[in-house]
């Protein structure tokens, strides 16, 4: 947490000013007949063509018509300027009126010289105060990106059809009178107006974009606030027809008015204000972290005693970097303990007297509520403390319900969570006038208020990525009030960078300190956020910093081998320092002894079509897990019987389910006993969740002997004679990373050089003595090559694309060196090559991919493409910061989205026991989009079943995993006390992604989850 917050906000009361006149304005155009004719029920039931805030804009930009700053506000407090006569009089004069007056098509409201730079700035407010304005789709480009906001025109706020002049002239009506004739209205414009007339300054308010989005921030937070109260009636009956509402009361079935308009804007300008003066004592108001033993203590194991180093070092810098900034890079190796060092460098970084305020996001949308009471056992923090916001309630139930059962049971550690006296909270201020407008929403307070705060990625984008509603505002605020830690940020697609490099810029003009976090982190990601955080902190500096003050970030590098600090005050200086401590690591890794040993496993010689090729593949699979587990298995202390745990790790779930059926199909040699875990997204959540359970019980092998007291281990041992138990986990990149677990072996699919790297920190995570068997498998090509060879394959996931970055050869022989592949570690990843040939070289591939991606051409120079021509500038992930005002219209989020994937249609289904509770039926959940309620449609035709007879055909092999639903569902029921209908209401939901022009629906078996059925 930053001090003195109340003492540096230079623009504090511009913030406010802003914030306050724009919120009086925000509104008018509620006052046209179209908008009063559908709050009533009797207008047009179609989209608006002209919404409200547009023709707020209007009203506006005609009242200011040619005058500068100084003179509008001059005007708005003249009372005889201040009726409605006199606003509709100009507004028809300038012919501003879209539909109507043809010169309107040529007057935009953002071209250069329009409207002066205040009256600009309220008018942006205004415009989007409920989305930002959106260019159409097809001049979404570099060139239209760097225009700003000099082409908006209505269609930016509501896309429609031409309108007939019919059509829009109720936009342009107001049968009501506009709030002009409000006197308390009146007052409290010409208030405003006449402070901001005194500070009137040389600024461009619109290049600006703290004091913007603070004060867009202000009158969103005031407007859902003050909207979801219902006032006392003032006006007698049968008044309605004379008055200009702005809302009715919500949820009420007879639509009730509730707010006058005029009553609306002053009352959301009077939380607007109030709200902005709290800003600055937010941080007061809020909880934080204080004395706590855990974060302090020195580490008793050696391994882990480079924390303490990052510790002292950061608590060095504490002071300086609350003035300067702070963007740490932790590069330790997997399995080194990252997750704790990571808390106690920010705690080492927290201001003493104030405690510690942070965010650790975590980057998979797939990692589960395990993850977070993970990490808050690791702290031994409470739920007051530490806010967890991944999975979802059933997910929160399922876990409490499952832990407090191991403790009943015995089976849960003893030791007390906290220790009496471990730590100090500092509880804040629940009446801070800014939370109590927060407290209507508890999802919204849920991600503020807690002093630390586990969560997935996906809730803090929305401070960048939402275009319209209010979802901002809680992202926004803690960013404001807490410190951001990225977990294994390289690990999205390079499709989601530049939404991650949205929220780096987005951190730093905000105020947050940042430390990025994974052994895997490459030159260009690094430099890629190191420079938005730059950018994102000069604007921060700009109007929250001391005068004068050069910008000078702190940085600090650590990793398991040493720790080292530098200030960057540009690109360059951080460029140069990290690569000289990458290639310090680098080197160290050279020298340390392997614990992985890897080699290729070709497919020459298995079929090229998908109905013979897993068969095949099955039975080659299957040798070499054999072979593997010879060389890697432990033995059992009862009964001598050989052990191991492997990962078989595939790309894409379709190529698991397809090779599932066929290693059961296969079966197992004589003396073989094969457990078979299939895990992915795609399961029901109870069955998912005892899955996870499992593999965490199993897989947490500090002590490798551990395996065999496991109660679920043990049973399955003594259930056969068979000498050899092999544990299989054939599982997708959920497994890679976010979990601690350790394996004996794997072998991999291979999709990018930085899947491999993470998928080998699995194998002996826990055991740091050197080894030197082999113990991981790489396919020689992937799957996809293998049944397509004229495609490119090493994409979703992977980096490869159609034409500027196709590889020449899918054969891993050729795209990887032996020293990039034989001991797998960060190395390649650390570094880039001087001279990149990213077509031959998988490695290459991924520099090269992120340097274009991420950093792409300076703004203005031209790219160079094969052949020497040259072609325009194009968006990458920079543009936010490199291109003016980029971030106040949603251009970029259009062509950039995050989870662009995640942009598919999506069907939530849950299986419920039919009446006789001997079988379950498919039922699909649809929402109406008119009342937001959900109704269950059953959809048995579209489910596919698996039966056991057709999957569970040869010896030697069963499920370590789930074998029948209404199993798990029954005792699930009897333990939670619950009926099977309502059980499965609850736990047997599943999300799935489906194509509906092509909807055939899925398969589905217990062991085998989902699959979408081509």
């Amino acid at each position: 947490m930053r001090s003195d917050d109340e003492n540096d906000w230079l623009s504090g009361e511009d913030i406010r000013l802003l914030a306050g006149l724009a919120a009086l304005f925000h509104d008018l155009g509620k006052a046209c007949a179209a908008f009063q004719a559908r709050l009533r029920g009797n207008g047009p039931s179609s989209a608006n063509f002209y919404r409200h805030e547009w023709v707020s804009l209007r009203l506006i930009q005609a009242f200011v018509g040619d005058d500068d700053d100084a003179g509008w506000l001059s005007r708005l407090q003249d009372p005889d300027e201040m009726t409605s006569t006199a606003w509709v009089a100009r507004l028809n004069a300038a012919r501003l009126r879209d539909g109507l007056d043809d010169a309107a098509k040529d007057s935009k409201p953002f071209s250069p010289g329009a409207l002066p730079p205040l009256a600009a700035a309220i008018c942006w407010l205004v415009l989007s105060h409920h989305r930002l304005p959106l260019p159409k789709m097809d001049v979404i480009n570099f060139e239209r990106m760097k225009k700003g906001l000099q082409d908006l025109t209505s269609q930016w706020n509501q896309p429609f059809d031409n309108a007939s002049a019919k059509e829009s002239l109720p936009y342009w009506q107001f049968p009501y009178g506009l709030p002009c004739e409000d006197a308390l209205w009146q007052e409290r414009v010409a208030m405003l107006a006449g402070e901001l007339g005194k500070r009137l300054q040389p600024t461009v308010w619109l290049d600006e974009p703290y004091p913007m989005h603070l004060a867009r921030l202000l009158v969103m937070l005031a407007d859902h606030h003050f909207s979801s109260q219902t006032v006392k009636q003032h006006w007698q009956p049968g008044e309605e027809d004379r008055i200009a509402f702005a809302n009715t009361v919500k949820s009420d079935p007879v639509r009730r008015f509730n707010q006058t308009l005029p009553e609306h804007l002053t009352g959301v300008m009077r939380h607007a204000l109030v709200a902005a003066r709290a800003l600055p004592g937010l941080n007061a108001g809020l909880s934080s972290l204080g004395r706590h033993r855990v974060l302090q203590q020195r580490s008793a194991d050696p391994r882990f005693r480079w924390q303490d180093k990052a510790f002292d070092l950061a608590g060095s810098l504490r002071e300086k970097a609350q003035v300067q900034g702070a963007f740490i890079v932790n590069m330790a190796s997997t399995g080194c303990g990252k997750t704790l060092a990571n808390a106690r460098i920010m705690y080492a970084l927290a201001n003493e007297a104030t405690g510690m305020r942070c965010a650790f996001a975590l980057g998979l949308r797939s990692l589960t509520l395990q993850t977070g009471l993970a990490f808050r056992d690791k702290l031994k923090l409470d739920d007051g403390d530490l806010a967890i916001r991944v999975g979802g309630a059933p997910s929160r139930e399922l876990f409490d319900h499952f832990a407090n059962k191991a403790e009943a049971t015995g089976s849960e550690s003893s030791q007390s969570l906290l220790d009496e006296d471990g730590y100090i909270r500092y509880d804040g201020n629940p009446e801070h006038p800014l939370l109590q407008r927060l407290s209507h929403d508890p999802q919204l307070n849920a991600l503020l208020a807690a002093p630390v705060l586990v969560c997935t990625i996906d809730h803090l984008t929305p401070a960048t990525e939402s275009t319209r509603g209010g979802r901002q505002i809680a992202p926004m605020l803690r960013l404001m009030s807490s410190d951001l830690v990225l977990d294994e940020p390289d690990d999205f697609g390079v499709e989601d960078m530049p939404a991650l490099v949205r929220l780096v810029y987005w951190a730093g003009l905000l105020g947050s300190r940042v430390l990025l976090s994974s052994a895997t982190l490459p030159p260009a990601l690094m430099q890629g956020l190191f420079e938005a955080y730059l950018e994102g902190r000069r604007q921060y500096q700009r109007h929250r910093g001391q005068p004068g003050l050069p910008l000078n970030i702190c940085c600090l590098w650590v990793d398991e081998r040493e720790a080292k600090t530098a200030d960057c005050r540009d690109a360059s200086g951080f460029k140069s320092t990290h690569a000289e401590f990458a290639g310090y690591r680098a080197a160290w890794l050279a020298a340390q002894a392997p614990r992985r040993t890897a080699g290729f496993l070709p497919l020459a010689g298995l079929p090229r079509d998908r109905d013979t090729l897993f068969p095949a593949l099955a039975t080659v699979l299957r040798d070499h897990v054999l072979r593997l587990h010879e060389l890697n298995h432990d033995v059992d202390p009862h009964s001598g019987k050989r052990v191991s745990i492997g990962l078989l790790r595939f790309a894409n779930i379709d190529k698991i389910y397809s090779l599932a059926q066929a290693l059961y199909q296969s079966g197992a040699p004589s003396g073989v006993q094969i457990h078979l875990c299939v895990y992915h997204a795609q399961f029901p959540l109870l069955l998912r969740s005892a899955i996870e359970r499992r593999l965490d019980a199993a897989l947490i092998r500090h002590d490798p002997m551990s395996l065999f007291v496991q109660p679920d281990i043990r049973t399955r041992l003594d259930a056969t004679a068979a000498a050899d138990q092999v544990f299989i986990v054939l599982g997708s990149p959920v497994t890679e990373v976010g979990r601690d677990h350790c394996y004996s072996w794997a072998i991999a699919e291979p999709s990018s050089m930085r899947s491999l790297i993470q998928l080998a920190g699995r194998v002996r995570r826990h055991w740091p003595e050197p080894y030197d068997s082999v113990n991981l498998l790489i396919l020689q090509q992937n799957i996809k090559s293998w049944l397509d060879p004229n495609r490119h394959s090493y994409s979703r996931p992977g980096f490869e694309t159609a034409k500027e970055y196709r590889l020449v050869t899918p054969d891993l022989g050729v795209l990887l060196t032996e020293d990039e592949y034989r001991h797998i570690d960060a190395k390649p990843r650390l570094l880039a090559r001087t001279a990149l040939r990213p077509r031959h070289s998988l490695v290459d591939l991924e520099h090269a991919r992120l340097e274009a991606e991420i950093n792409g051409a300076t703004v203005g120079e031209a790219t160079a493409t094969r052949g020497g021509r040259s072609t325009r500038a194009r968006l990458c992930a920079a543009s936010c910061w490199q291109i003016s005002q980029a971030m106040l219209q949603a251009g970029l989020q259009r062509v950039q989205p995050f989870r662009r994937d995640d942009q598919a249609e999506e069907c939530e289904l849950m299986l419920l026991p039919d009446e006789d509770e001997q079988d379950f039926n498919l039922m699909r959940l649809e929402k109406d989009e008119r009342t937001q309620l959900s109704h269950e449609l059953q959809s048995d035709y579209l489910l596919h079943r698996i039966v056991d007879r057709d999957l569970f055909t040869a010896p030697g092999i069963r499920p370590w995993g789930n074998d029948n639903y209404l199993n798990e569902l029954a005792m699930l029921a009897e333990e939670l006390d619950m009926s099977l209908e309502a059980c499965a209401r609850r736990f047997g939901r599943v999300v799935l992604k489906f194509n509906a022009d092509n909807h055939q629906g899925w398969y589905f078996h217990p062991a085998l989850g989902f699959c979408r059925k081509q």
